[in-house]
């Protein structure tokens, strides 16, 4: 008895450490590879970014957050030549899906192990199936456009339904009328195409992958603007979003500052000196809307002035 009760318990503790669901890392991996991000997790260990820094991500500039990152020695973040179905912007957790060219025998084997834990459909379905409000769905399909769209209308309106966000594919898509016509939704896909899925499968689901230049990891802060895309490493999001947000303050102020004629635009372009950082503090009190700051904060954010 004391045999099967080891062997009951060992089995139990290996099918722990095996992934829940088809394609993905374990949540050992997941922590190891995100390890610096110290907040809340999914049940899998993906990063759980907060919703209200996701709201406050939408306020900022891209331009302003990548340069916080590049001055991190984050140099691989920013990725361009997306074709949109609408300039919105949209922020989210990353869900990530790598997708590889078919090979028979492969496919068949991660299908039918997909479908004993109960996935349905092809495996382009199969990302939508684990988002959660605030995510946002991001897959390598290797560039692939004809045969490579790996979403249409049908599966953009239950990724909506899910997330409450859009895509970002390196790859096709297809029904661009259909989706441009779907209010808060946008896909960034490098183009569209009237093909359906063909030769092509899942081979990671919430893994490392790779957009572009851009290495991403599950959980990592999506911020999607006209530009293109910047994919900011969770643990660095709070710091990121917080620059970004003094910087939009400190630019309406210099907009205004430089069209009175109260200082020139070299004395707002660098270093601060006491009474403009005073000046600024009490602008802020005049725009409530735009938040309030210390002159004790003041002098911390431009004492690292690297924008």
């Amino acid at each position: 008895m004391k045999g099967k009760g080891l062997a009951l318990l060992l089995g139990l503790f290996i099918a722990g450490l095996k992934p829940a669901l088809s394609q993905t890392i374990s949540k050992e991996e997941m922590m190891f590879l995100t390890s610096e991000w110290k907040g809340e997790r999914f049940p899998d260990g993906r990063p759980k970014l907060p919703d209200a820094l996701l709201e406050r991500a939408k306020h900022i500039m891209i331009d302003d957050a990548w340069t916080v990152l590049k001055n991190a020695g984050y140099l691989h973040q920013y990725e361009g030549n997306f074709k949109r179905s609408s300039d919105i912007t949209m922020t989210g957790r990353a869900v990530t899906a790598m997708y590889m060219p078919s090979r028979p025998d492969v496919e068949k084997n991660i299908k039918d192990r997909g479908a004993k834990q109960g996935r349905k459909g092809n495996t382009n379905s199969w990302p939508i199936d684990v988002l959660q409000k605030g995510d946002l769905y991001v897959a390598d399909a290797f560039g692939k456009i004809s045969g490579g769209g790996i979403m249409g209308s049908t599966l953009a309106n239950s990724i909506f339904a899910k997330s409450g966000n859009g895509v970002v594919f390196d790859g096709a898509a297809r029904d661009l009328q259909e989706i441009s016509r779907m209010e808060g939704f946008s896909a960034l896909v490098r183009d569209f195409h009237p093909s359906f899925t063909e030769d092509m499968v899942l081979m990671g689901l919430n893994t490392p992958i790779r957009i572009g230049d851009v290495m991403v990891l599950p959980g990592d802060l999506v911020l999607v603007q006209k530009e293109g895309v910047l994919f900011i490493p969770a643990h660095m999001a709070e710091e990121v979003v917080s620059t970004g947000e003094f910087v939009v303050r400190k630019d309406q102020f210099g907009f205004e500052m430089v069209r009175t004629g109260k200082y020139s635009t070299g004395e707002i372009d660098s270093q601060w000196t006491d009474p403009i950082k005073d000046d600024f503090v009490k602008w802020l009190e005049k725009h409530p809307e735009l938040g309030k700051m210390t002159r004790a904060e003041v002098d911390k954010m431009m004492a690292k002035r690297t924008w």
